[in-house]
């Protein structure tokens, strides 16, 4: 089983998800955005498997922080760019697991994924 986690070290809810993946023992890479960024090809291809909406973090300051003009017309192609270049507006933790994703963190979601 291959498993990665994408996300920012200090945010809250990434800490509880890499608590519980270490409280069971559960190895994974970790991603940091904001050492390593992310490619536009990572987040097409999880727009295939969950919307760009769901990917995209609207209640953060980076999204608030925007101008209207960035916010205007958003789309698909223009939301995945906007999350290349602000990775800070990437809904987290993203696990990815042999390749299927999902988006944020809940016990028992993750308990599914991992029984």
């Amino acid at each position: 089983m291959n498993i990665d986690m994408y996300g920012i070290p200090n945010c809250g809810t990434l800490k509880k998800a890499r608590r519980w993946l270490k409280e069971r023992n559960i190895t994974y890479t970790f991603h940091n955005y904001k050492k390593e960024g992310i490619d536009l090809s990572t987040l097409v291809a999880w727009s295939e498997q969950v919307t760009w909406e769901t990917l995209l973090n609207k209640r953060g300051t980076t999204w608030r922080k925007l101008s209207e003009v960035e916010k205007e017309g958003l789309n698909k192609s223009k939301a995945l760019n906007l999350l290349a270049q602000h990775t800070s507006m990437i809904k987290r933790p993203i696990l990815v697991v042999d390749d299927k994703i999902w988006v944020g963190f809940s016990e028992e979601i993750y308990a599914g994924i991992f029984q």
